[in-house]
C-alpha cells in the first residue's frame, strides 16, 4: 500500500522535445550547454553512459566555457597595448632578473595582500611585456586588470579636475583589482601630474590594491618628471611600502636583431631560467574582432 503512495507521490518524468527544452536552456542562461546538449546526449546513448555521468560533463563544459568567455572578456577590457604571458620573456637577456624574483606576483596573493611593483630599465628591456603578463596572470586568478598610458592617465585626471569630475574619473583607475601605469617619464607632463597620480595612489594603497609601474628613470627624478618632490616622494612611499623594485637590463628587445651587444659587449653570464613548462592557464582560443593578438611588443 504504501510503495502504491510513494509511486503515485512522484512526480512525473516530462517528455520534452528539443525544441521544448530550447526555451528552458535560455531561462537558466545555459547557452553553451543549449549548444552542445544533442551531441553529448547521442554520445551518451551510444556509450551508455549513467545519468550522472551525462550530467556531469554538461555540467563542466558549461563552466570551462564561462570561465573562457570571462577570461577573454576582461583580458578586452584590460586594454592591454599587445598581449605577453611570463612564459613569453626571454630571462637569458637579464643579468640580474630571474622568475623566481616575480613569483609572489603571479599568484592570488599579489592581488589579495595589496603588493605593488616598479619595473625600471631603458627603452626595449621589457619592462611593459612583464606588467603586461603579470596584469594578465591576475585575470587568469579571477580578477580584472586595467592598463593605462601614464600620460592618459594624468590627462584625463587633470582634465576632469578643472571640470569638477575627478572623483567620478578616478572610479576608472581605482575599481580594477590590478591598475599597470605604463610609462611614467616618457613625456611630459602638465603641472598637477603629482597631484592627480597621488589621488589615484594613495585611494588603492589604502585599499590595498596593487598597482603595477614601468618607467625609464630612476626613482630620484619622479620629484622632477612629476613637478613635485614632496608628492613623488610620498606616491613612492605608499607605493613601495607593499612593493618591489626591480631594475630591468641586457640589450633591447626591439634591436636584438641588429646584434648590438656584440658591438658593446657585456661582461656578466646568462643563464635561461624561464619556460621550462608550459603555463597551466588558459589562453584565449580565438581572436575575434576586437580581441587582442599576440605581438611581438616589448
Amino acid at each position: 500500500m504504501s510503495n502504491n503512495l510513494n509511486r503515485q507521490n512522484r512526480p512525473q518524468v516530462p517528455k520534452l522535445s528539443e525544441g521544448q527544452l530550447e526555451p528552458l536552456f535560455r531561462r537558466l542562461n545555459l547557452a553553451h550547454t543549449r549548444r552542445i546538449y544533442q551531441d553529448v546526449a547521442d554520445r551518451a546513448e551510444k556509450e551508455n553512459w549513467s545519468y550522472r555521468d551525462f550530467l556531469a560533463l554538461l555540467l563542466a563544459e558549461e563552466v570551462a566555457h564561462r570561465k573562457q568567455t570571462r577570461l577573454q572578456h576582461f583580458t578586452r577590457k584590460a586594454k592591454f597595448p599587445f598581449l605577453k604571458t611570463i612564459d613569453e620573456f626571454d630571462f637569458t637577456l637579464q643579468t640580474t632578473l630571474r622568475q623566481s624574483l616575480l613569483g609572489s606576483y603571479l599568484g592570488p596573493d599579489f592581488v589579495t595582500e595589496g603588493r605593488s611593483l616598479i619595473l625600471h630599465g631603458e627603452a626595449g628591456r621589457g619592462k611593459t611585456h612583464l606588467a603586461v603578463a603579470i596584469g594578465y596572470r591576475a585575470i587568469q586568478n579571477g580578477f580584472e586588470t586595467l592598463c593605462a598610458d601614464a600620460a592618459e592617465l594624468i590627462e584625463n585626471l587633470s582634465q576632469a579636475s578643472k571640470q569638477g569630475q575627478l572623483q567620478e574619473t578616478l572610479l576608472t583607475y581605482t575599481r580594477p583589482h590590478v591598475l599597470v601605469i605604463d610609462e611614467i617619464g616618457y613625456l611630459t607632463y602638465g603641472p598637477d601630474a603629482a597631484n592627480v597620480l597621488f589621488h589615484v595612489v594613495n585611494h588603492r594603497h589604502l585599499r590595498k590594491r596593487p598597482m603595477i609601474f614601468t618607467t625609464n628613470k630612476p626613482l630620484s627624478q619622479w620629484g622632477k618628471v612629476l613637478h613635485d618632490e614632496d608628492l613623488a616622494a610620498a606616491i613612492l612611499d605608499r607605493v613601495l611600502e607593499r612593493g618591489r623594485f626591480i631594475h630591468l637590463d641586457g640589450p633591447s628587445g626591439r634591436t636584438r636583431h641588429l646584434k648590438l651587444e656584440e658591438v658593446f659587449p657585456g661582461n656578466s653570464e646568462r643563464l635561461r631560467i624561464s619556460g621550462i613548462n608550459g603555463s597551466e592557464f588558459p589562453e584565449p582560443t580565438f581572436v575575434a574582432k576586437g580581441t587582442l593578438a599576440k605581438t611581438a611588443s616589448y
